[in-house]
């Protein structure tokens, strides 16, 4: 029952964050390359296993990974199927120490008088990195990959970023967008604490009196397991981060909401599900 929105526009030439080539200063020349190449290579397995519904050109990313992708003014997309909502394969977020690449997308749907609606398209972005954390499920299919809880929290503790796309397909205010996420959150939180109702009270104050259009873009990102930072933009990628949430319980909560046992959005956990299989094979 969450409400809607997000999407992505940041060309990605290149692979290494400044933040790695400041950090990189008075290694060795191997040592540099090395981590740089594992870094593309990380990034590049991420790129080939977006969902590519329509392509339009096919685009070879550095060594040998491909991946069919759109083609504008040189940033690649991916596009969800159902809502045809285009993701970037890759980009940069405030806050983020590297470049996320695109696991997985789905839609978002809420049933009005049995007719279904859709609400918004989603998409999931991930620091590469974060596939080292993940071995224990090499060689798991798709279907168990999605059935498997324990490596959803395994991604969720790992110290490295992801973060949310949510693309609003139709026209939403911000207090019914407010009221559906507050809705699916506030259950999956058996005792709240203070931290945690303040977290919240942050959180609603970002939509109260907003309202939020067709093609509204919104990023929920997690810089770690207590930290969340959200950003709502009505012109393309957001240039300001809205507010930083800082509560475990509020930031479980809402990657529970879309990736735990009963997800929002069961198209968006199964393609990202699907995403990871490939990467892990």
């Amino acid at each position: 029952m969450v409400g809607a929105i997000s999407t992505s526009s940041l060309p990605s030439s290149s692979i290494i964050s400044n933040h790695e080539i400041s950090s990189s200063r008075g290694r060795q020349p191997n040592q540099l390359f090395n981590q740089k190449h594992i870094h593309s290579r990380n990034l590049s397995l991420f790129l080939s296993t977006v969902p590519a519904a329509v392509a339009l050109k096919r685009t070879r990313f550095r060594s040998h990974f491909t991946v069919k992708v759109f083609s504008v003014e040189s940033a690649e997309y991916a596009a969800e199927p159902a809502t045809n909502v285009k993701f970037q394969t890759s980009l940069s977020l405030p806050g983020c120490s590297s470049e996320l690449a695109l696991l997985g997308t789905g839609y978002r749907e809420k049933v009005f008088a049995i007719v279904g609606v859709k609400v918004y398209a989603a998409g999931l972005y991930a620091n590469p990195l974060i596939i080292g954390t993940l071995n224990a499920w090499k060689g798991r299919s798709a279907a168990e990959i999605q059935q498997d809880s324990s490596l959803f929290h395994s991604m969720f503790q790992a110290s490295l970023e992801k973060s949310l796309q949510i693309v609003l397909v139709r026209d939403v205010d911000g207090k019914t967008f407010w009221g559906a996420l507050d809705e699916a959150i506030t259950p999956r939180i058996k005792e709240p604490t203070l931290v945690d109702e303040s977290a919240l009270s942050k959180f609603r104050d970002i939509f109260q009196g907003r309202p939020l259009k067709k093609g509204t873009f919104i990023f929920l990102t997690w810089l770690g397991p207590s930290k969340m930072q959200v950003c709502v933009s009505s012109d393309g990628m957001p240039s300001n981060v809205d507010a930083t949430i800082e509560s475990t319980n509020v930031t479980l909560a809402l990657f529970d909401v879309f990736l735990g046992n009963t997800p929002v959005s069961p198209s968006l956990k199964a393609s990202v599900s699907n995403g990871l299989a490939k990467v892990l094979k």
